[in-house]
């Protein structure tokens, strides 16, 4: 199907921002905000998913991803079913394959997919008749979370992300919201910084097209949008930090630190924070600068943008 901006989408799973097109993104991010706008005047709900059903499969705890996705789904007017994975037959000893074709019995139109394993949604894409959304696969990527921040930036900066400067700033060696954000950001032209200790900083990061610093007052130095990420503790088979006092002494986002950026940067999360491990609640809970809960809102938008992109393009290929 052809959006406002006439360019047909055809992609049938959202699986990686690299299997977008720019043109691609563009459609995506102009029908978030077409679903932005409708959320904000609270005009009516569109029902353009009637009589089609999505099922919710996360292997791994969400909050802000899959009752977003729940949301997106009953807005257009999906059937939406959530799969309770901890008493679901996986914890029996079921394989993900085995799971993919019992689901793929029940004729879903769409699945949302979170899992630990990185490629487990790309793996069920191959199994499925429907499509497949990777909603977050182990340290691999989050391709919604980079889309609905770059729907909040959007908003806010306006269409152009070219000359943007842009921070990502903490455990980027386990962050799957890095390497989509990273790839996203690229691809519309912005600057992209990464910011961390060494031993959070990957191995092959000079293939990534960013620029890499140990600290945060050279890495901040002009940067329009500083984006915090999470300690993820449970990924972590070492020490990789000294202790989280430290860290935050080091990389956590405080006023003296964010000084250190533009005047007018504003401040992201992708959630859930660790209130001074990362970031101090001065700066998140401030309105002024922090875009987090602009993040929550476009992420209802955008994921019915995906949602509703996908199973036209299904349609017109079945």
């Amino acid at each position: 199907m052809a959006f406002s901006n006439g360019y047909p989408f055809t992609q049938r799973h959202c699986l990686s921002i690299s299997q977008f097109s720019r043109p691609d993104i563009e459609t995506l991010l102009t029908l978030g905000e077409h679903y932005l706008d409708l959320s904000v005047q609270k005009s009516g709900e569109s029902k353009v998913l009637t009589g089609k059903t999505l099922i919710n499969l996360f292997f791994e705890n969400s909050t802000r991803t899959e009752k977003s996705f729940e949301v997106a789904g009953r807005r257009l007017g999906a059937d939406v079913i959530g799969m309770a994975v901890a008493h679901s037959s996986v914890k029996k000893g079921e394989t993900l394959l085995d799971t993919a074709a019992t689901l793929n019995a029940m004729n879903p139109d769409m699945l949302v997919v979170r899992h630990g394993t990185s490629g487990a949604p790309a793996l069920l894409s191959q199994k499925v008749s429907g499509s497949v959304i990777n909603a977050g696969d182990g340290m691999h990527e989050h391709p919604t979370q980079a889309l609905l921040d770059a729907l909040t930036l959007r908003r806010v900066i306006g269409g152009d992300f070219g000359g943007l400067r842009i921070a990502i700033c903490g455990d980027i060696l386990h962050s799957r919201v890095a390497r989509s954000n990273i790839q996203l950001l690229n691809m519309l032209g912005a600057e992209v910084h990464l910011i961390g200790p060494p031993t959070l900083i990957p191995a092959n990061v000079d293939r990534w097209g960013t620029n890499v610093f140990h600290d945060m007052e050279t890495g901040l130095q002009g940067c329009d949008v500083v984006m915090m990420l999470r300690l993820q503790l449970e990924r972590m088979s070492g020490a990789f930090v000294p202790s989280k006092r430290e860290y935050y002494h080091y990389y956590g986002l405080d006023r003296t630190k964010l000084a250190y950026a533009s005047s007018d940067a504003l401040v992201m999360h992708p959630g859930p924070m660790n209130r001074g491990v990362e970031i101090s609640s001065d700066i998140a809970d401030d309105p002024g600068i922090s875009l987090i809960t602009q993040q929550v809102e476009s992420g209802i938008a955008i994921r019915m943008a995906i949602l509703h992109a996908l199973s036209d393009a299904r349609d017109m290929q079945s």
